[in-house]
């Protein structure tokens, strides 16, 4: 795909589209059942760059207990090119962010909570921004499950907020979040205790230490350059599979061409 300017993207408006695909192998050997894709794309804000690749959301992909320790989904990642930076357990709310230069993969691990996508906070006040008019127009907010994995293009805006069952934010793997510090990542990662609601997070292997931290405005004007972070070779999760983002971020596939109203 050649590369990706500010008015390929133009649309204020969100589209999804569903599909059912085929069976695809876990870490462990075993056999998913059908394979559930949703796609969402989300046009730039003013603060946010988002994405011409849609979101990718595989609902309860993971949903064997087996599939959900942290070693078995290290190891499926791995195997895809990806790599695991962090598991955090999460806040009742957290700042909107995205990653300028980083793709992402957001594996849910345990409990339950809302996801919005899309759009920047624009009130300093968590609960303002959370629950009431404290944010950008537009946007769209998933609920998101032990089993459900998020793919994240790079530049597009997420708040993970609502988690069940409650708990207080920490960083469950030992290091800064920017990696596992560990001689034995997967041992380590077997070793850690779950409980509020929980996720894995993934980055390519490939730069996967330089992800940011952005909340809006850092990249105004040059949305082009967070579009055009190279696509992994690999989805996390699906491989090579067309089902994945192989197949759903190529080409004119990644950039909407009807619209309609969210």
């Amino acid at each position: 795909m050649g590369r990706l300017r500010q008015t390929d993207i133009q649309d204020n408006y969100i589209h999804e589209i569903v599909s059912n695909n085929t069976h695809q192998p876990t870490s462990t050997g075993q056999s998913y059942t059908m394979v559930e894709v949703r796609k969402y794309h989300l046009p730039p804000t003013a603060l946010i760059p988002n994405s011409p690749h849609p979101l990718l959301h595989y609902p309860g992909l993971l949903a064997n207990k087996t599939d959900l320790t942290p070693h078995h989904v290290y190891d499926l990642f791995d195997s895809n090119g990806w790599q695991v930076q962090w598991i955090f357990r999460y806040d009742q709310t957290q700042d909107s962010h995205y990653h300028s230069q980083a793709h992402e993969c957001m594996a849910v691990l345990t409990g339950s909570a809302t996801i919005r996508f899309g759009v920047a906070d624009t009130d300093p006040d968590l609960e303002v921004s959370t629950h009431g008019s404290g944010k950008e127009d537009g946007g769209i907010e998933l609920q998101a499950k032990a089993g459900d994995v998020f793919v994240l293009p790079a530049g597009l805006a997420h708040k993970t907020f609502d988690t069940r069952p409650k708990g207080e934010l920490a960083l469950l793997t030992p290091g800064n979040g920017h990696g596992v510090a560990a001689e034995n990542v997967r041992e380590a990662l077997a070793g850690i205790k779950l409980d509020g609601f929980t996720m894995i997070g993934a980055y390519p292997k490939v730069g996967a230490n330089t992800w940011d931290f952005a909340i809006g405005g850092e990249n105004q004007g040059e949305y082009e350059k967070v579009w055009n972070v190279p696509k992994p070779e690999c989805d996390p999760v699906l491989g090579k599979s067309e089902e994945g983002l192989c197949g759903l971020w190529r080409g004119s596939d990644a950039v909407p061409s009807r619209s309609s109203k969210l």
